[in-house]
């Protein structure tokens, strides 16, 4: 039999600290006021929530739902010795994996002890089946580096994902990013990124799982001469045919010139202007911080092509694909060594125009990058800050011409992206 479930009863109490002393002082269990909470499955929250909000939320798709495949980001387990900032700096990695002794290897690169789902010994084998080669991997918010890849779980990666990664290797392909569960709080809401290369777990916050648009066959797979074998939509097509009903057009495999037609890119980057809406952040809030995300239907062609078209010049940003990112806002005005021996801390940054909000924040004791407005410095991908991220990681390194240049698109794409998501909300999401 079934027991019956408890009751649960929850109150709030605010203020300063005495005064939440003063008010236990002068009460007991049975003299406060409480709310008893309603159990509804599956969560059984223990606060207060507003349900009547909650199904309309679930009249949305689930993002989750709307990809046939998806998984976690890769996991190396070893991020400095497999991922590295250029292809050179892993020169003479391959001969000192195949040739030195483990205890030999684990001092040159400074390992510590081995842990269940990495090993020396294992990467090294692995290594030793030369099957891996040196990608360009996504390891945070517009921080591209390289790493050495491998398809073998528990080898010089602790899990590659390859049944995912594989459709970005050498591939044309595009990915959303998402989160189920954020822990920082400053990643709630927020934990939504793209992807066309391989992609870390960490990308975003604790644990980003990648949503490819399309999957590749397997060569094994491949036909024969002159049979056609493409790739497919990585989709759910009773989702995609909900989605053709609400807004009339006729769903097509490729993007092409129709009118009436709508593409798999289509309803990636309507899902993306949807997840930047800074009024849907706030509103679901409170459930988007506990599962992935849904979101609401397209109300009509009109609205969903608008949402369409944000959502892609989003996408084209955050891959600086845009060229709205090389038209730099920011400067770097004095010349030197561009080593960053600055912590990148409050104290490097510092407001120079307070009435349009811009700053400059200090590398070193004489460089500096100027006129950086203060929403794209303090402007959070996930749990991140790329303004402030992207430095503190090459705290000690000297910065390369690109280098300089990539930065300087990092904050213009920023601060577009800030000027996009108020351009969402003047569409609205939501009924």
């Amino acid at each position: 039999m079934k027991k019956p479930l408890a009751k649960v009863h929850h109150y709030d109490l605010y203020g300063k600290r005495q005064e939440k002393y003063d008010f236990l002082m002068e009460n007991t269990i049975d003299s406060v006021n409480w709310n008893e909470l309603e159990n509804r499955e599956p969560e059984y929250f223990f606060v207060p929530k507003d349900y009547e909000l909650l199904q309309k939320y679930e009249i949305g798709f689930r993002v989750d739902k709307i990809f046939a495949h998806l998984n976690a980001g890769l996991t190396t387990a070893r991020d400095d010795l497999t991922i590295k900032f250029s292809m050179e700096e892993f020169e003479e990695f391959e001969y000192n994996f195949i040739n030195k002794e483990i205890e030999e290897i684990r001092q040159i690169y400074h390992l510590p002890a081995d842990s269940r789902d990495w090993t020396i010994e294992e990467a090294k084998l692995d290594i030793s089946k030369q099957e891996h080669s040196f990608e360009k991997i996504i390891y945070r918010p517009f921080d591209i580096k390289y790493i050495c890849y491998s398809k073998y779980s528990k080898g010089i990666l602790s899990y590659p994902r390859h049944e995912i990664m594989k459709h970005f290797i050498n591939k044309e392909n595009i990915g959303l990013i998402i989160n189920r569960q954020s822990q920082s709080i400053n990643a709630v809401g927020n934990s939504y990124y793209i992807t066309n290369l391989l992609t870390d777990c960490h990308v975003i916050d604790n644990k980003a799982y990648v949503c490819p648009l399309y999957l590749y066959p397997e060569e094994s797979e491949q036909q024969s001469i002159g049979e056609n074998q493409t790739r497919k939509p990585n989709l759910n097509m009773e989702i995609v045919g909900k989605i053709g009903e609400k807004i009339g057009l006729r769903f097509v495999p490729e993007k092409g010139t129709s009118i009436v037609e709508f593409a798999p890119i289509d309803i990636l980057d309507y899902i993306y202007a949807v997840l930047h809406s800074p009024s849907y952040r706030e509103k679901y809030k409170e459930f988007l911080k506990i599962d992935f995300p849904r979101v609401p239907y397209p109300g009509d062609a009109a609205s969903f092509w608008q949402l369409v078209n944000l959502g892609s010049e989003l996408r084209q940003i955050h891959l600086l694909e845009s060229p709205k990112v090389e038209e730099y806002i920011t400067s770097y005005p004095i010349d030197g060594d561009n080593k960053i021996t600055r912590s990148i801390g409050k104290k490097d940054w510092e407001i120079t125009d307070t009435a349009n909000g811009l700053g400059r924040i200090w590398l070193n004791d004489e460089q500096y990058f100027e006129n950086i407005p203060l929403v794209a410095w303090e402007f959070y991908i996930g749990g991140y800050q790329p303004a402030q991220k992207w430095l503190k990681d090459r705290k000690g390194r000297e910065l390369s011409f690109e280098d300089i240049m990539h930065y300087q698109k990092i904050i213009v794409a920023l601060n577009e992206t800030a000027r996009l998501m108020g351009e969402i909300d003047k569409i609205g999401v939501m009924e």
